[in-house]
């Protein structure tokens, strides 16, 4: 498979992995403040089909196609070091996410609806930062 092509299929997967990064936080924000069993019951439908049916398999196939253009084309410097960690802090990020899923599923949510803004926004800053290195790959 061509350069051009890896690329292509890394950044869409990515795409996929960062909407459901960025809509799962917003619905935990929307289910910690339903106070009623119907919505609660929907918002574990929608967080799951969520987590399970596009973020992981987006992660999965964003990490694999990653790391066939890094290891089938050489790919280095110092610039993708910091990429890789970036990287790695989403991959935690998101099974931390899977961790709060489960909480909700299983009715032990500890956290307010200002914790999930909160948490938002971490994606939003790693993907910022992703993006600064891969354009300017400094280094």
């Amino acid at each position: 498979m061509s350069y051009l092509v890896l690329k292509a299929l890394h950044i869409s997967f990515m795409v996929t992995w960062f909407a459901g990064l960025f809509y799962l936080p917003r619905l935990f924000v929307y289910h910690a403040l339903a106070d009623d069993s119907i919505s609660r019951e929907r918002f574990k439908i929608m967080e799951r089909k969520l987590y399970y049916g596009i973020m992981t398999p987006g992660a999965l196939l964003t990490i694999i196609f990653g790391a066939w253009m890094w290891l089938g084309f050489g790919i280095s410097g110092a610039w993708l070091i910091w990429k890789l960690a970036l990287v790695a802090a989403l991959v935690i990020y998101h099974i931390y996410c899977g961790k709060l899923l489960s909480d909700f599923k299983h009715d032990r949510n500890r956290h307010g609806h200002v914790f999930y803004r909160w948490l938002n926004e971490i994606p939003v800053v790693i993907l910022f930062a992703v993006v600064l290195l891969v354009v300017l790959k400094p280094g």
